[in-house]
C-alpha cells in the first residue's frame, strides 16, 4: 500500500484523500515528510511547466503552497483544516497580520483564469508558490 501511496503521491494525486490511509492523517507525519512532500509537489509544478502544461503547473503549485498553509493553520489554530488548497489560500490572504506582500501571493493563486485560459497578471504561479512555501518554513519550523 505504501508504495501505490508513493506512487499516486508522485503523480500529483491529492495527498489530503489518501494519507489517512496510510498515516491516519496528514498531522500524524513528521513536519520533515509534510516538507518534502511540498517540495515534491513544487517539483511537479516544474516539470508541467517545462512541458508547457501551465495548467496543470498552478494546479500543482496551488496544492503546495496550500499544504504549507495547512500546516501554518494547523500552528495557529491547534487543530486540523478541513479545506482544500484553494479554501485555505482564501483564508491566508485574509489574514491582517500575514505581509501584505504574501497575501497579494496566496490571492494570485487563487485568481481564476480568463476565458481564453490564460491569467490575469504576469507573476509566475509557482513562485508565488515557492514565496509562500519559504516563508512558511520559516515560520512554522
Amino acid at each position: 500500500m505504501l508504495v501505490e501511496f508513493q506512487r499516486l503521491i508522485l503523480c500529483g494525486q491529492c495527498f489530503n484523500t489518501l494519507a489517512p490511509h496510510v498515516y491516519g492523517s496528514m498531522w500524524g507525519m513528521k513536519q520533515q515528510l509534510l516538507w518534502d512532500r511540498i517540495e515534491a509537489e513544487l517539483e511537479l509544478a516544474r516539470g508541467e511547466h517545462a512541458k508547457g502544461n501551465e495548467g496543470r503547473a498552478r494546479v500543482c503549485a496551488r496544492r503546495a503552497a496550500g499544504w504549507a498553509v495547512a500546516a501554518y493553520w494547523q500552528q495557529r489554530q491547534g487543530v486540523e483544516p478541513h479545506l482544500n488548497a484553494y479554501h485555505l489560500l482564501c483564508w491566508f490572504q485574509k489574514l491582517e497580520d500575514v505581509p501584505e506582500d504574501l497575501r497579494r501571493t496566496a490571492a494570485r493563486l487563487t485568481t481564476r483564469v480568463t476565458p481564453a485560459h490564460e491569467l490575469p497578471h504576469a507573476e509566475d504561479p509557482l513562485e508565488d508558490a515557492q514565496a509562500i512555501v519559504q516563508a512558511l518554513m520559516k515560520e512554522v519550523g
